[in-house]
């Protein structure tokens, strides 16, 4: 087992008072297996996301990645988790704007001191990114950057794989071969994978399905 939660609660304050946003989520993911979770906007996906990746802490519960409990971890222990075990890719690319796709790609893997040139090369033809390692992000469209932030994380060879509405920046088509690459690259490295989407159709492609509403998973 890769990740488990187990009775996860979390709530935040709004004009004083209290609202209940997640309310005793459980679920478990295994290694290699991926995972859509869906559900209304504001539904919590995104908060459920960032607990898993030790960005927030929950009210109550266990968030376990690879046997440890983050959720308990202090925030050194939480970043070396981040760099060596866990993946982000995010809508809104978070490319570094002053280093080339070619120091985009190598960034998170240098810091987790595990840049492999080969695999590496691979995920650059992979992802169509050759021609244009010495670009920098503002020089790309749309697609080629999300393509870079997909390589930036997969590059580390995380065990688990977060990924929140990756394609809601770009167009259906566009979207469509992104996730595409991403199913095919995660599985190469055997990763965890949840993706957080708005889609059913996408949604469909992965192994198992979870709609978050009003707090609970379904």
């Amino acid at each position: 087992m890769l990740l488990a939660l187990r009775d996860v609660t979390k709530s935040f304050n709004s004009e004083g008072n209290p609202v209940d946003v997640l309310k005793g989520v459980s679920f478990e993911l295994d290694a290699g297996q991926h995972l859509a979770l869906t559900g209304e906007s504001g539904s919590g996906k995104s908060t459920l996301l960032h607990l898993i990746a030790g960005l927030d802490a929950p009210d109550s519960g266990e968030v376990i990645v690879s046997g440890a409990d983050i959720a308990r971890m202090r925030d050194s222990e939480l970043a070396a988790i981040r760099r060596g075990k866990i993946g982000l890719v995010f809508q809104q690319f978070n490319l570094i704007p002053s280093m080339t796709v070619a120091q985009n790609l190598a960034f998170h893997a240098r810091l987790a001191g595990r840049l492999d040139a080969d695999w590496n090369a691979q995920l650059t033809e992979r992802l169509g990114l050759a021609g244009c390692l010495g670009r920098y992000p503002e020089q790309l469209s749309g697609g080629q950057q999300q393509r870079v932030a997909i390589g930036r994380t997969l590059a580390a060879k995380p065990e688990l794989i977060l990924a929140d509405e990756p394609t809601g920046n770009l167009d259906e088509d566009t979207g469509d071969v992104v996730i595409d690459l991403m199913l095919e690259l995660v599985s190469d490295v055997n990763a965890g994978f949840i993706l957080v989407t708005h889609s059913t159709r996408l949604a469909g492609l992965l192994h198992r399905r979870l709609h978050l509403t009003h707090g609970l998973l379904q």
